[in-house]
């Protein structure tokens, strides 16, 4: 397992591509987002996408989340009408993950037949860095200890089982890169938000605050 120390104020660019190469031949990356740590892998990653669904133990009944840099990745993934447009313009980057209807062309995009998935852009430079260098979107999930000892997740008590420390991921044997700001992170969710239906219902709520 690759650990690697960034400044969040000037990244480094080879840390970043050492990131994305990993990604490519199929590998795992923790990074920081806005909210908790996220695990992600390449969605033309056959193996990595596997990998990821192992790791998480739940696809089929799992909304899968897309990590995006930008509202024109999206737009090429979701029907996007410009009432949701607006939304999301609004609140992104930010701690929001907004559930749409995926386009008939998803499958070819990323690997796995869905007719809604997740779209969020983090306020964090990292994982947005990582996007952009690759070129596309990202699966990504949230690290939990549930991937070290079992523990059960829940709701309830969903945010206890989070990680602070970027240390504290090294326990899950899984992953190939870990990415460390050197700060600990909040031990928080992100607010999900359904956009499938005229009305916009609040899935989950958690860091984001947003006035519907």
């Amino acid at each position: 397992m690759l650990v690697e120390y960034v400044n969040l104020e000037n990244i480094n660019d080879r840390i970043i591509k050492r990131a994305v190469n990993i990604l490519k031949d199929g590998g795992l990356v923790a990074y920081p987002t806005d909210t908790s740590w996220g695990i992600g892998c390449s969605v033309h990653s056959k193996p990595g996408i596997e990998r990821l669904r192992k790791l998480k133990g739940d696809f089929k009944n799992y909304a899968i989340t897309l990590l995006c840099s930008k509202i024109s990745q999206i737009s090429e993934l979701t029907e996007l009408n410009n009432a949701n447009f607006k939304l999301i313009k609004k609140y992104t980057p930010g701690p929001f993950v907004f559930i749409l209807k995926a386009l008939d062309t998803i499958e070819k995009k990323i690997n796995m037949k869905r007719f809604e998935i997740g779209v969020r852009i983090p306020a964090n430079k990292i994982p947005i860095a990582i996007v952009e260098e690759l070129g596309s979107p990202i699966f990504t999930i949230t690290a939990s200890k549930k991937m070290t000892d079992n523990t059960l997740w829940t709701e309830k008590y969903a945010e206890e089982n989070l990680f602070e420390y970027a240390y504290e991921l090294e326990d899950i044997k899984e992953l190939d890169m870990i990415i460390d700001p050197g700060e600990p992170l909040p031990k928080i969710l992100s607010t999900v938000i359904d956009l499938t239906k005229e009305e916009i219902k609040i899935v989950r709520e958690g860091a984001g605050i947003i006035e519907i």
